[in-house]
């Protein structure tokens, strides 16, 4: 099922850091998975993107952030995939 060429187009999105504001460019599906982890981990959406700045070692937010959002889904597939004593589960993305 093909995306349509919106959904990869980054959209640039105002944010408020810790009383500053500044912009990001991010694609819909970095930006809806970014929303999904700040609801999980109980921060507001700001706070997240806050956390990331500090944290984040290159000059550019939004690499920063899509790379956060990349780790955060990674690292959910290995624990759900990783296996389990006694069980071989493989991943469908190595089938």
């Amino acid at each position: 099922m093909g995306k349509g060429p919106m959904e990869y187009a980054g959209v640039k999105r105002s944010i408020v850091i810790k009383g500053h504001k500044t912009s990001v460019t991010l694609e819909d599906g970095f930006w809806s998975g970014l929303k999904e982890i700040a609801r999980e981990k109980g921060y507001t959406l700001s706070g997240l993107v806050a956390q990331i700045d500090s944290e984040r070692v290159g000059p550019n937010l939004s690499s920063a952030i899509r790379m956060h959002v990349l780790e955060h889904y990674k690292a959910l597939h290995a624990k759900r995939y990783a296996p389990q004593a006694g069980q071989d589960r493989e991943s469908p993305l190595n089938q």
